[in-house]
């Protein structure tokens, strides 16, 4: 007996989708089991919490549990290579961050090149640094602070969190782009650096907005400039740097990734979840509080926004010399 050719073309692409059909009906039953979404920080700073409400509203969106494991330690390093030797069935998850883009050039010798053993699955959330100065600094602009500068090079003291945090390189792009001489004083961590800049210890800081806002409002530190493209909500009537220094930009940001080789129907039903998070009004509410913003867009334009940033920092890396603790 002979087929009609329409239907041997049929039969024909039916047994070719036979051996996907049980990876797709993996995917589409995911996730069966806890999925660990890892974090490359301690508990309770922002990375931290920024997961927790992520992985809660996943949790409840699932009907699996998506739990936050810490793994402090060597820069978000640790954390990283847990996901990147993880199987690739969607079980192991990144909380991305600044640190990834950083550390890739920050380190010379890493065990995994972030950007090839990393899948992007979504965009989380955008947070800007507030470019601030001990009152007893005689400036009250930017301008004003890149001359004082430039007439007292190297006698100007800049805090941070640590070498290759975004408290850091905001400093050092500034630094880069107004061809100035500041000294680098590193903390281990944002609050013995505030500390030392509210006693007049160091100068200037490029903190986060969210850790700083009290000082500022309490009249304790100056604000200059916001380090974002765009004013922030929480410092209405403050400048951007961009406005003096044309291009520059330092945020942080945060995202979801997973070990290379995961499946793309996974990544579609994560990000989907994710992006359904991100235009909740009680997340919303609750990223406005913690100082950060919704950032939402498509896994391609997460996928940018690392190879952008990875390529940005790199460039100040290198200029700056800087070396991990």
């Amino acid at each position: 007996m002979r087929l009609p050719r329409r239907q041997i073309l049929r039969l024909a692409a039916g047994a070719a989708a036979l051996p996907f059909a049980p990876h797709v009906a993996r995917a589409q039953a995911y996730p069966t089991r806890p999925v660990r979404l890892v974090v490359g920080y301690a508990p309770g700073g922002l990375t931290d919490i920024i997961a927790r409400l992520i992985g809660q509203w996943l949790s409840e969106r699932f009907g699996q549990q998506f739990i936050v494991e810490n793994r402090p330690g060597a820069g978000s390093n640790i954390g990283t290579e847990v996901v990147v030797r993880a199987a690739a069935d969607g079980y192991t998850l990144l909380l991305v961050a600044p640190a990834n883009a950083i550390n890739a050039t920050l380190y010379e010798k890493l065990n995994y090149d972030f950007l090839r053993d990393i899948v992007p699955i979504a965009s989380i959330a955008r947070f800007g640094n507030v470019m601030e100065v001990n009152p007893t600094v005689p400036v009250k602009s930017v301008p004003e602070f890149i001359a004082y500068a430039k007439a007292n090079p190297g006698k100007i003291n800049f805090a941070s969190s640590g070498a290759g945090s975004t408290i850091h390189m905001s400093a050092e792009l500034f630094k880069m782009m107004a061809g100035l001489n500041l000294v680098h004083v590193p903390y281990r961590g944002a609050a013995p650096a505030i500390t030392d800049l509210l006693a007049g210890q160091v100068q200037v800081m490029f903190d986060n907005i969210a850790t700083s806002i009290q000082h500022i409002r309490d009249g304790k530190l100056r604000a200059l400039a916001v380090t974002t493209m765009e004013p922030s909500e929480l410092l209405p009537g403050l400048p951007v740097v961009a406005n003096y220094l044309p291009g520059y930009e330092a945020s942080g940001w945060y995202g979801v990734g997973a070990p290379k080789g995961v499946a793309a129907e996974i990544v579609d039903r994560l990000h989907n979840e994710i992006t359904a998070a991100l235009a909740d009004p009680k997340i919303k509410m609750r990223f406005a509080d913690l100082g950060v913003t919704v950032l939402a867009g498509s896994t391609a334009d997460f996928g940018r926004l690392l190879v952008d940033e990875t390529a940005k920092w790199g460039k100040v890396v290198k200029f700056a010399g800087i070396k991990p603790e």
